[in-house]
């Protein structure tokens, strides 16, 4: 039986291509050419869009396929992609990226390769890469040689799942320093002023999670999260996007009818590739599922 990550979520602070159909037109940029994750929402807002931000875990099957999954999710529109780094323990994720790290490691995949293939690959795309990692790896790292091994490869954003607002203040130092946006998650158990505290801190954008628990498909949406979408924008002006538990465009097309400023989608991807007879079909699925979730999102 895994933990929740109840304790850990809601105490925790789920690109140069040419321009793809679809997308924003160029914002301000970074300094390396690319719009941040905060521009790339700002950009959308004055547009009246949701970011359509996919999930996909590294290595699962390979890098080379996962390399290739990321140019189809650019090409089919996200704004903003999120990449799992795989990891043994982990914590926040339900039963399909479990597996889907899982297989990863088992083909080998380590931090150093992810970020080797990401900086091949970064430059061919138009949206931000945002990593998403537990704590441990960063660690293992140090602080801030991990942030500039993730700058240095492209990446402008990070979720760290498992660490709690209190901890963060080195993160958040050296996230800074090296221009790297840290988004920090709330959950629907997260006590008022906490939220407050965890948006303030929050860059790029604020993670709501959906629902408590960790990671999955669901076949509804919990129907909290209209009122703590508007209980979040009463405090800040930041960006929210919702994720844990969204799977179809109907989901999709509710939450951002809701006000959500964007839409996070992992386990229903990720399946996508586990159940696949092979690469090749795996990534067919994700690019008929991207298409149908970006065509549902205003």
């Amino acid at each position: 039986q895994r933990k929740s990550p109840r304790h850990l979520t809601a105490g925790t602070p789920s690109r140069g291509a040419s321009q793809q159909p679809g997308r924003s037109p160029p914002a301000a940029t970074m300094g390396d050419g690319k719009r941040s994750v905060a521009e790339t929402f700002s950009n959308l807002r004055e547009r009246g869009k949701t970011a359509f931000i996919p999930f996909i875990t590294a290595g699962d099957p390979d890098l080379a396929t996962t390399s290739k999954a990321l140019r189809i999710l650019d090409s089919c529109g996200s704004d903003v992609i999120e990449l799992g780094v795989p990891y043994s323990d982990p914590l926040a994720d339900g039963p399909v990226i479990q597996a889907a790290a899982s297989r990863a490691l088992k083909k080998g995949t380590k931090l150093g390769s992810v970020l080797a293939m990401l900086t091949e690959v970064i430059p061919e795309l138009s949206c931000p890469i945002v990593l998403f990692t537990y704590y441990n790896p960063i660690l293992k790292s140090g602080v801030r040689n991990f942030m500039a091994k993730i700058k240095q490869a492209g990446v402008h954003g990070l979720v760290v799942p498992d660490l709690p607002l209190e901890e963060t203040t080195l993160l958040r130092s050296e996230a800074t320093m090296h221009d790297i946006e840290l988004v920090l998650l709330t959950t629907p158990t997260t006590p008022t002023e906490r939220m407050k505290e965890i948006t303030k801190a929050s860059e790029g954008f604020v993670y709501l999670v959906s629902a408590v628990g960790v990671t999955g498909a669901r076949s509804n949406v919990n129907l909290r999260v209209e009122h703590l979408l508007q209980e979040i924008k009463q405090v800040t002006d930041k960006p929210v996007a919702v994720g844990f538990g969204i799977s179809t465009p109907e989901h999709a097309k509710q939450i951002a009818g809701w006000g959500a400023d964007g839409v996070i989608i992992g386990s229903a991807i990720v399946r996508q590739l586990g159940e696949a007879t092979s690469p090749e079909e795996g990534l067919r699925r994700i690019e008929e599922y991207a298409k149908s979730i970006k065509a549902a999102i205003p």
